[in-house]
């Protein structure tokens, strides 16, 4: 049967995650909601990578199998049955194998933080009016590439076979006037970028030293992190895939 890609984007603060939920508003909820007004069909959706509820995305992704027709067309209807705050930006059609979370190589976050009051991003960024240090807060983004256990980064109940994750990309900038972090990695824990965000404040603002900031890494003890980072500020950016599937991403149904 063949298989599609769907691109989307959403604002998270309404939402109790990326994934379907008994008794809950979900991303998946409204989405396959969706699928079942236009098409008067059930689709079973896999998503490539889960947010937390209130997190946003910039890019994400879900698949599905049907034998119905699919069309540029079905972009617009299926954006003029989804909430506002919900939208799709792309299907496309790729091979049956394709699989939108196991073919991913990379994902991407940004994690935005303003320190004056702005009405215009209470749900889009964390206020967070301290002083901070930024050179000590890219140390830290630094030092967080040397490693590949994040076992101190992870929530508890989580239902992984290891904690090891390789940071490509880690660094703090400065973009409209926030402080944003941004990360690139093949995979992330749960909880691990608001984990990562938290614990180094602590360090920015010299609540704790850099030799104390590697101690909390090297721990492998989720109970030293900062996990305390609101939901908010966060953005899922941008989901690479592998070579073999790039040429089918270039152009939507």
């Amino acid at each position: 049967m063949p298989r599609y890609f769907l691109e989307l984007s959403y604002k998270g603060t309404a939402y109790s995650g990326f994934q379907v939920q008994d008794n809950a508003e979900t991303i998946q909820s409204e989405v396959q909601k969706a699928f079942y007004t236009l098409f008067r069909r059930a689709f079973e959706l896999t998503g490539s990578s889960r947010t937390d509820a209130g997190v946003h995305a910039s890019q994400n992704f879900f698949h599905f199998d049907t034998d119905l027709p699919v069309t540029t067309k079905h972009i617009y209807n299926l954006n003029a049955l989804l909430p506002a705050d919900i939208a799709v930006k792309a299907i496309y059609s790729v091979p049956d194998t394709a699989h939108c979370r196991f073919d991913a190589i990379a994902r991407e976050y940004k994690y935005f933080i303003y320190t004056g009051k702005d009405p215009f991003l209470v749900d889009r960024a964390w206020a967070y009016p301290y002083p901070i240090n930024i050179d000590l807060l890219r140390l830290a983004a630094r030092v967080l590439t040397e490693y590949r256990d994040f076992t101190s980064f992870s929530k508890r109940n989580t239902q992984v076979n290891n904690f090891f994750c390789s940071i490509e990309l880690s660094e703090w900038l400065i973009e409209d006037n926030q402080l944003v972090y941004h990360v690139k990695a093949n995979r992330f824990l749960r909880g691990m970028v608001r984990g990562l965000v938290g614990t180094m404040l602590k360090l920015g603002r010299e609540l704790v030293t850099i030799e104390e900031f590697r101690n909390i890494i090297e721990s492998k003890d989720c109970t030293k992190a900062d996990f305390s980072t609101p939901p908010q500020g966060l953005f899922l950016t941008q989901i690479t895939y592998n070579d073999s599937l790039k040429p089918f991403l270039v152009k939507a149904v």
